[in-house]
């Protein structure tokens, strides 16, 4: 059994993430539901649309639940599933494509491994790349 994936994330953000790193990759290797939230959604009923979705997710290895911009709506939905299902649910706010390509990476790992995965991805794959070109130049 494989961790699920939710993906927590304003507009259509979520999808066009998961649907770059798919094609990256070529496969998609954990299951996966993405939902979006607008500007104008009801929080109460996107959370139970939510929960529902988390439970189609998780087949017992519990579910890692991916958002953007943490304190924003999406979040706050996330924190409330992982506040309902806390030792099922982890939520890792500020997903981008470094961080699904590497949760897609390691399928195998369980609910804890994956979260740490996503973060430090999260994190490496934030890199100020013109300052690195300049360093390297001046040490040349």
């Amino acid at each position: 059994m494989n961790v699920g994936l939710l993906v927590v994330a304003h507009g259509e953000l979520g999808k066009a993430l998961v649907e770059a790193a798919t094609g990256t990759l070529g496969n998609c290797p954990l299951p996966v539901e993405v939902m979006a939230c607008s500007r104008e959604c009801d929080p109460e009923r996107v959370l139970s649309r939510a929960q529902g979705l988390l439970e189609r997710l998780d087949h017992g290895d519990g579910v890692l639940v991916l958002t953007d911009l943490y304190g924003s709506t999406p979040a706050n939905i996330a924190c409330a599933l992982a506040d309902a299902g806390a030792s099922r649910v982890r939520v890792v706010s500020g997903v981008n494509l470094p961080m699904l390509i590497r949760v897609f990476n390691y399928p195998q790992l369980g609910l804890d491994a994956l979260s740490e995965k996503a973060a430090s991805a999260g994190r490496d794959g934030v890199v100020l790349v013109c300052k690195e070109q300049e360093q390297a130049a001046r040490a040349h």
